[in-house]
């Protein structure tokens, strides 16, 4: 065990569905002391960074039942079980937005927040987009709007805090410093 590892010694689990479980762990600390850990074991996600040829991010408006907010996000999804993430992107893309892309690069993996959660999220970089349909099928329960915004148009969402969603606020930024926008 290195010097700021923890090991777990127990685990009660309190919740689990298809893609997350809820769990207290007993650690033993480094300095041989025990402590509890609430965690949530997550399967992963995607997030879809998708700019068109005019140079707009392609967004979704959707409702947040924990937050009580309608939020302005990048397409995402879970992980699907036994999808790998890129072909996971590309079917979130098209669900959430009815739109294609000809080129998806992977640009990073992060952990979300790792004081909880083992969640990880893959993003994306979508270009060459082709607009498929209107109508945007999505899960039974996920219903959304499409935005397309400007550089501008975002960098004045996130100051006004009409965009809260760190994964979006990250993909806004990542855009702008890799002067793709």
């Amino acid at each position: 065990m290195s010097k700021l590892e923890e090991k777990r010694l127990s685990s009660t689990e309190y919740y689990k569905n298809a893609f997350l479980r809820i769990h207290e762990d007993e650690v033993l600390l480094p300095n041989q002391a025990t402590a509890k850990r609430i965690v949530i074991t997550h399967v992963g996600a995607v997030n879809v960074i998708a700019l068109t040829d005019q140079k707009e991010l392609l967004l979704v408006r959707q409702y947040r039942y924990p937050l009580g907010a309608t939020t302005i996000e990048t397409p995402a999804g879970k992980l699907d079980h036994g999808l790998a993430p890129m072909i996971t992107a590309k079917c979130e893309l098209e669900e959430e937005t009815g739109y294609t892309c000809k080129s998806l690069e992977l640009i990073g993996t992060f952990a979300s927040a790792p004081g909880f959660t083992n969640e990880v999220i893959h993003h994306f970089f979508a270009h060459d987009l082709t607009k498929l349909h209107t109508a945007v099928p999505g899960d039974d329960d996920e219903f959304t709007e499409v935005l397309l915004v400007t550089k501008d148009q975002a960098r004045e969402m996130i100051a006004s805090g009409e965009i809260v969603d760190l994964k979006t606020i990250y993909a806004i930024q990542h855009l702008t410093l890799a002067t793709l926008w």
